[in-house]
């Protein structure tokens, strides 16, 4: 546990740039795209990917395994969270 914040207080995450936000839907969009092409259900994989950790869940067609892993597992939810609430809230 870190002993730097109390229970009551609030931690910080730092978001990503705008530029590294970008890149990260771009490998989501063709990881989803090389998922769909190879008969799988993309959305399925992609959580089960994010949760586990296991490349396994992810196709190898088309480079996506690679894509995938070359980010970090916070990324993919920080850019699916964010774009999820630009489109949704108002």
């Amino acid at each position: 546990m870190n002993n730097n914040y109390k229970q009551d207080q609030t931690m910080m995450f730092k978001v990503k740039k705008d530029e590294e936000v970008s890149e990260v839907g771009r490998v989501l969009k063709q990881v989803f795209n090389a998922l769909k092409e190879k008969g799988y259900n993309p959305i399925n994989q992609i959580v089960g990917y994010i949760l586990s950790g296991d490349p396994a869940y992810i196709t190898s067609y088309k480079n996506a395994r690679s894509l995938i892993r070359s980010l970090e597992r916070d990324e993919l939810i920080e850019e699916l969270v964010r774009s999820y609430l630009e489109k949704n809230m108002e």
